[in-house]
Parts: structure tokens; sequence; C-alpha cells
């Protein structure tokens, strides 16, 4: 820190100050990606609803865990063995305490969780945010009693769960549905309640939300949950698996931003090896979770799995992308109707994982671009994750994809330049520039750039070409034996809690990721803030752009191009809203002249419409020219059927403004930017 800085940041702290540990000054030499800090990775085990139900007992779950043990998925990291719904009839005894049938489950729950770690594992168990469970609501299998949820015992019953020596606890929402529960609210107060329980035996219990996705968990579930379900159930009772489950439960499980420093959107356990799906569609579905970094759960029936799909479910290439220690979700950096690309930035400097989905009917050559993944456009070696085949190549890389199928990919070449940001309250030479917010407890130690206790920091000027998803390294000293954390806010939308594990010490410096929207241009904001703990010294942010979605911005609204909703069915309204770079304002432009989202949805002019105010809404490609647009240089978009150009109806820039076909005139509210 210059003595200038020290004296501003002097001026700013002019107030009372509490006593702060010592501080350190990170090393101006060492680079922002050094020291990537592994975070805690998804979670790999297995569950017991897709294949039992609410039929289990003791004798089912031993049997499972003598099975994975048996198949030699513990060495390939499948340690958990979870009890879903079904455990519990609802009994508690007269101090609150829940009670079991101990014909079905002799000895108690702790004699479960007992047997489960004699195998080397780790024991899950499973209850409702509200009064009764999903099982009185929806009876599968079995019928549930009334009261088999936690609410009101949420402190009682976690500690109860890790005194049993359970590790794993997933919270569902039946009850919180029904009666009208606040989700937010409702599971801070069990993850302080999981906190209380793991204070007070020592034992940690990973929190597993599972609200559905019905209120965006991805915006808040972060430093609440380690894991947060992003969609309603992958299959039903009864049902036959399918790969159409599968890509649904993957399209809805895609939020990069939300994903990172150990907390993960969970697309609901898995499929595979269930009746229903082809050895190569198993492949696809550990593709997908993979390169999504989701929690590997199986929810086959452990006992009945063929040596195939054993063999794949314990493909070493695959399971090492999923459980990457830098953390972080898969971008769409690519799609033309339907042939998808994915990449997810890994550990290290230089590599990435790409899978490459075919959607459509028909094989396809497809093609994944070194500039596409934040690389330099030189020779990178690619291994395919399930032949071992290795070769090299020098921009891009092409491999034919079956119809309906994917390839797995690691690609090691060498990092793009990317733009660092210093933790400075003046200008910054390297680019771009911080400001100190004052902090009501920070020490007079504290270098400049730490959030500490109460504080604020802000990278300002932070510069993205074309806009779209980055990521973002970030330096910090954290020289606790604990983790601490940190909110970040990127130009002032929904904060997501940042997590920054131990360094080793206060003059060791480390890095962790976050994937985040920026806007193009220059003008980008990220603040990070800290309210009643202290966080860690933050120094510096390396920031690294990736291929993505287009983003259609209006010139006269600044809004973007958005599919209401985020909805995907026929028919669904495309209007403007604030740019948020979520999937459903995430375009691609096809060779075909399409506009896609979602990969199989087109911009489309409502029932071949060519008149003034013909409504534009998504709807399944189908190739026609209804479907099809010309991006002018002028900055119009016009249908190619019609010769109309997209408008924003009325003049309209506020959100939720309805787009429209109409006669193109040169107005501003039907010029727009790609890109």
């Amino acid at each position: 820190m210059s003595r200038l800085s020290a004296l501003i940041l002097a001026g700013l702290l002019a107030v009372p100050l509490l006593a702060a540990p010592p501080r350190g000054e990170l090393p101006r030499t060492v680079a922002v990606t050094s020291n990537q800090v592994a975070v805690p990775p998804p979670a790999m085990g297995w569950a017991s609803w897709n294949s039992f139900a609410a039929n289990i007992n003791a004798g089912v779950i031993k049997r499972q865990a003598d099975a994975m043990v048996a198949a030699g998925l513990p060495a390939a990291g499948y340690k958990y063995v979870n009890i879903d719904e079904g455990w519990w009839q609802g009994t508690r005894d007269s101090g609150g305490n829940i009670t079991v049938d101990l014909n079905e489950w002799p000895g108690g729950m702790a004699a479960i969780a007992d047997y489960i770690h004699s195998k080397g594992l780790k024991a899950g168990i499973y209850t409702d945010a509200g009064r009764d469970g999903c099982g009185y609501y929806y009876p599968t299998g079995r019928p549930a009693a009334p009261g088999s949820g936690s609410e009101g015992h949420y402190a009682q019953d976690m500690l109860q769960f890790s005194r049993w020596g359970f590790d794993f606890v997933k919270v569902d929402w039946c009850g919180g549905s029904a009666e009208g529960l606040d989700p937010q609210a409702t599971y801070r107060s069990i993850s302080a309640a999981v906190a209380q329980a793991a204070a007070t035996t020592g034992r940690a219990l990973l929190l597993s939300i599972c609200e559905w996705g019905v209120k965006s968990p991805w915006d808040w579930g972060a430093g609440l949950g380690a894991m947060w379900r992003t969609s309603t159930d992958i299959i039903y009772w009864g049902q036959t698996a399918n790969q159409s489950m599968v890509l649904t439960n993957f399209d809805r499980g895609l939020h990069p931003a939300a994903q990172h420093t150990g907390y993960v959107n969970d697309p609901d356990m898995m499929i595979a090896g269930m009746p229903g799906l082809t050895a190569a569609q198993n492949r696809t579905h550990l593709n997908l979770w993979a390169i999504s970094g989701a929690p590997l759960l199986l929810g086959a029936d452990l006992s009945t799995l063929d040596a195939t799909t054993v063999a794949a479910l314990k493909n070493a290439d695959v399971v090492a992308v999923d459980q990457d220690a830098r953390g972080l979700q898969a971008v769409k950096v690519a799609d033309d109707a339907g042939k998808q690309t994915y990449a997810k930035v890994l550990s290290g400097s230089g590599r990435r994982a790409v899978a490459l989905l075919n959607r459509t009917g028909s094989a396809a050559t497809m093609t994944v671009r070194w500039a596409d993944l934040g690389l330099a456009t030189t020779s990178a070696s690619v291994r395919n994750a399930w032949t071992g085949q290795t070769s090299s190549a020098a921009t891009s890389y092409s491999v034919s994809v079956p119809a309906f199928d994917s390839v797995l990919l690691t690609v090691s070449g060498t990092e793009a330049a990317a733009a660092t940001y210093e933790a400075e309250a003046a200008g910054n030479t390297r680019g771009g520039s911080a400001a100190v917010v004052a902090c009501a407890g920070c020490s007079g130690g504290q270098k400049v750039g730490s959030v500490g206790n109460g504080g604020t920091l802000r990278f300002n000027g932070v510069a993205s070409a074309n806009g779209g998803y980055a990521v973002v390294s970030i330096a910090y000293v954290n020289g606790d034996a604990g983790g601490r954390t940190a909110t970040l806010q990127v130009n002032g939308r929904a904060a997501t809690v940042v997590a920054f594990p131990p360094t080793g010490s206060w003059t060791t410096a480390g890095s962790v990721s976050v994937v985040v929207p920026l806007n193009p241009g220059s003008s980008n904001t990220l603040t990070f803030a800290n309210s009643g703990a202290w966080a860690p010294d933050l120094d510096a942010i390396e920031v690294r752009g990736l291929s993505g979605g287009l983003g259609i911005v209006g010139a006269q609204s600044g809004r973007c191009v958005d599919v209401d909703g985020a909805g995907s069915t026929n028919g669904a309204k495309v209007q403007l809203w604030d740019c948020n770079n979520q999937g459903n304002q995430a375009w691609a432009s096809t060779s075909g002249k399409a506009l896609t989202v979602y990969g199989t949805k087109c911009l489309d002019a409502y029932n071949g419409g060519t008149t003034n105010g013909t409504a534009v809404v998504i709807w399944d490609c189908n190739g026609q020219a209804n479907q099809q647009w010309t991006v002018g240089s002028d900055g119009t978009i016009r249908g190619v059927q019609s010769g109309l150009c997209l408008d924003a109806y009325n003049n309209g820039t506020a959100n939720a403004t309805k787009l429209v076909l109409w006669a193109c005139g040169g107005g501003a509210n039907q010029r727009w930017t790609v890109g």
C-alpha cells in the first residue's frame, strides 16, 4: 500500500475502531491465479428415493451400503448413503424428540448411521421444512402420518440428527409450500440450526435445500446450504427413466453465477443405471452432471447395476471434472440449433472441460474453439473422457457427435490475456480501480482492499468487450483456522455469499473464483461487502471473459430481449427486461438465420404473422421463414418472411414491454445491439 493510500484510508476510518486479527499485505508479484485454494466439492453418493420411495427400513439401507462398497464406488468418490423420505412416521416423545419404529430401525437411527460409518461411508437423513412432510401430502409407496416435518423443532431436530451421527440433511419443501412459508427466511432459520448443531457436537452437517427452484434459491442459497434444488423431481415414482428427464433438469440447473466456493446447484439425484436408459444415455447423463459440477447422488438400486454401468460411474476423468477443486459450473458458449457447447473452467492454468451436446436427430460434426473458452489460439492438448484418446489442435477441435448424444473433453492450453484490477483507493495502472468505503470496525493496520467488519469494497470500471459471463479470480488472505465470507454484488444485481477458505497465514495469498455476468463496456462494478463478521483481506481480482449466449439489448431502453418468466413452452412471450445474463436472455445465432434460446427454441413471428403488431414469441425451432432473421448493420433485426422489424411496442422502455413486428422506421425502439 502506498503512503498516499494509507492516508486516504486513515481519513475514511476516522471512527472508533474495533480490535481485529492481524492483517498481511499480499505480495505484489503474486499473480491472482496462483495458489488457487480448493473449495468443498459437490456431494457424491446414493439416495433412497428414486428406487424405493417411502418403502425403506434398516435392511434396505444396509443392503445399499453393502452394494456400494462391493461395486468399488467409494474408491471413486461416492461416500454418502442418504436416507430420504419415509423413515419417520411423525412421532415424538414427551420432550419433542423424534422417535422411530424400532422394528424397522433396530437400535434407532444412531444404529443405522453407525453401520454406514462402519463401511467407511457418510450418512444422510431427511426432513421437511413444514409441519408435515411430503409423504403426508403425496403418499408414495406408503402414506406418512401427520407431523413428520421439523417446523417448530428446527434446532432440536438438527441437533438430534447430528447426535445420531448423520453428516448430511436434506430439508424438503412440501409442508413449507402447503403452508405458504417464505423459503429464504425459513431456510435461513434451518441453516442457523444446522450451524448450531455442528458447533455443539463437533460434527459437520451438510445442508441440502430442497425448495425445487420455485423461488430462485440460486439467488439466495449460497451461505445457507451447500446445495439447493433447481427444479422438481427428475423422476416420479412408477415412471421409467428417459433422456428427456435428464435434459429437462440439466437445463433448469444451469445458473453459473450462483455456483462457486463450495455452493452448488442441484438438478436432483441421478437416474443413471435405472431401467429405461441405454449405456450411451447413462454416459450423457454423467457428462451433463459433471460439466454442471452437480452433486453425483445416484438413485438406482445399487444391487442391480451391471458392470458397464458401474464402470461408467467410476470413470475417473468424468468424476474429476465434476469434483474439480475450483468449484465452478459450466457456461454455454455456443449453440447452433440444438448443437450446444458447454465450457467449465477447471483448477490450474489453461484447463477447461467441454461438453458437446447434440440434441438433434442427426449425427453432427461439432467444433469447440479455444477463443470461446477464454484460451489463447495456440496449440492445446485435448483428451476424450470416455475413450482416453489424447490429441493436439491449434485453434479448435472437431469431433463427430451421434444424434441425441454427447462428448466430454478436457482441454489443456494457454490462458488468454486477462485484466487485473487491484484494490487501491485511486487509479490502477493495470486497467481498473477500486474504491474503499468506510467500514465501522476496521483496525488501523487494515490494508486498503480489506472488507473487514462492516466494510464495503468496490472494483469499478471492470470491462467486458461484448458482455456475457466472465470468470473472476479473487486474490485474498485469510490467516484464520476457519473460513470467512463476504457478499458479492455485480452491477447492483442480487448479491451472493462468497466463501474464502483459510490460506494458511496472514502473509500467504490465495484465490477463489466466481462466474459473473457483465454488461458490454467498461462500466461494470463488483462490490464486496461484509456485515457482522470478519471477512478476508481482498487484494485484487482478475477477469477473464468467456463466450456465451448473445445478449440482445435495446438501444432505446437499455434492456434485454427476455423470455417472460424464463418460460420454455411454445408461445412464451418475448419482452424487454433488465439484463441479467440468465439463460432466458442468452440467444444464439445459427447458420440458418435463427435466433435460439435454451438450445431448441427459436425467436418466432407468431402464427407466421406478417402484419404490424404480430407478437414475437418462442417456439420449437422448425426452420420456417417466420423463425429467420437478418441482423442489420443499422441495428435492426428484420424478419425474413415479413420484412418487418423487431420492435419494442409503443416505444416502451419498461420491464415487460412486449416485442412485436412493425414496419421498419428507423426508431430507437427498433435498434438492437447483438453481442
